[in-house]
């Protein structure tokens, strides 16, 4: 448990001075040090979260699921109402205090992770039933992908049902239960896509980015070049072109395209094994928790991790449509940066009270000679 723990965090850490350097590189030509000050904040917060998890039992999550997930709901309404909600690219996702932007779907991304593990830990002699095992949570799921889905924010929507999904079945739900709303959902996505002008010109260029690289597919197009021009050990860091306006949102989303052209290849095979690394020690540390609660929690936040960045690797090198999802502890943003590294902290947390439990058998046979003896 400590070799998954310390490689966990040596991970994460090389991932954040990663994303510092090189969130600098990407905007130091438009904005200096302006972002990189603005994440350092955002990392300190972050940390403190970090730190406060590893050090509660997240048993306590357990206590507070309900009120964790109706405030996530409630927040999640109320960015929807206009003069209450930020608007941005015409999608109502934050919340702005004087210029210092919140994001309540990460925020959501945790609840839903709590309150899924919370009811599988509950209902678990019962989830291989219809109603215990998919109806029930399901309604849960819904009322977090109902608002982020209106925002709309289609690959949070994604990322969510398949955490949410992944984690009942884990539960003990049945398969046969679980394929027919997977397929309603995906019907019903479709069909969203069909009616969405903006997304469906977005699935076409991603068809055929040769044919719309100077209309919807320009961003992920001129990242294939950064991509492209990187080679395996890149132009040299700060010697990126890509970043000087051809690539939009090059400290967010696109980062890894900026990483790929500076410092080549080696650094995004880097990035994916790291990525990788930490899934395998966040499934090792669920496996190892001392209850169902603890396996449930454990596996959902590696997944909403390690998903997350799969997608975002899989967009940025054009193997999935563009969905706005940042990278994990890499990019540009305090919300997630703050969610991210609060999963982490929880992750630590479930490793060391797992490791508590695996002390309290040794200590009972070196007790028990000394009792019969007496």
């Amino acid at each position: 448990m400590k070799f998954a723990v310390t490689t966990l965090a040596f991970c994460v850490a090389a991932l954040l001075a990663l994303g510092l350097v090189m969130l600098y590189s990407s905007s130091m030509s438009q904005v200096g040090a302006h972002y990189l000050m603005l994440q350092l904040v955002w990392c300190a917060f972050g940390f403190v979260f970090c730190v406060v998890a590893t050090t509660l039992d997240y048993q306590l999550l357990r206590k507070f699921a309900w009120p964790i997930f109706l405030l996530a709901v409630l927040l999640l309404l109320a960015v929807l109402v206009p003069h209450i909600g930020r608007k941005i690219n015409g999608a109502r996702r934050w919340f702005d205090f004087h210029g210092v932007r919140f994001q309540p779907s990460e925020f959501g991304k945790l609840a839903l992770v709590v309150i899924l593990a919370w009811y599988g830990h509950h209902c678990q002699r019962h989830m291989h039933t219809w109603t215990r095992g998919v109806v029930l949570p399901g309604i849960l799921i819904a009322l977090v992908l109902g608002p982020v889905f209106v925002e709309p924010d289609r690959g949070t929507t994604i990322l969510l049902a398949t955490v949410g999904g992944a984690m009942l079945l884990l539960a003990g739900a049945r398969w046969k239960y679980i394929v027919p709303p997977v397929v309603l959902g995906m019907i019903a996505l479709a069909i969203s896509i069909l009616f969405d002008p903006m997304r469906l010109r977005r699935i076409f260029s991603w068809w055929d980015l040769e044919q719309h690289k100077d209309g919807v597919g320009y961003q992920a197009y001129q990242a294939m070049i950064a991509l492209g021009s990187g080679g395996w050990t890149g132009l040299g860091l700060g010697n990126g072109r890509q970043k000087l306006g051809f690539v939009p949102e090059d400290h967010t989303d696109f980062i890894l395209s900026i990483i790929g052209e500076e410092l080549g290849l080696m650094a995004t095979l880097f990035i994916l094994l790291a990525f990788v690394i930490i899934v395998i020690c966040g499934i090792y540390i669920a496996l190892n928790a001392r209850d169902t609660f603890g396996l449930l929690l454990g596996t959902g936040l590696t997944l909403l991790i390690g998903l997350q960045a799969a997608i975002n690797i899989g967009v940025v090198t054009s193997a999935l449509p563009n969905k706005g999802l940042p990278l994990p502890f890499i990019s540009y943003g305090g919300s997630n940066l703050m969610a991210m590294l609060t999963c982490v902290g929880i992750l630590f947390s479930i490793a060391r009270h797992a490791q508590a439990r695996e002390k309290i058998p040794a200590l009972g046979t070196d007790e028990l000679p000394s009792t019969q003896s007496t």
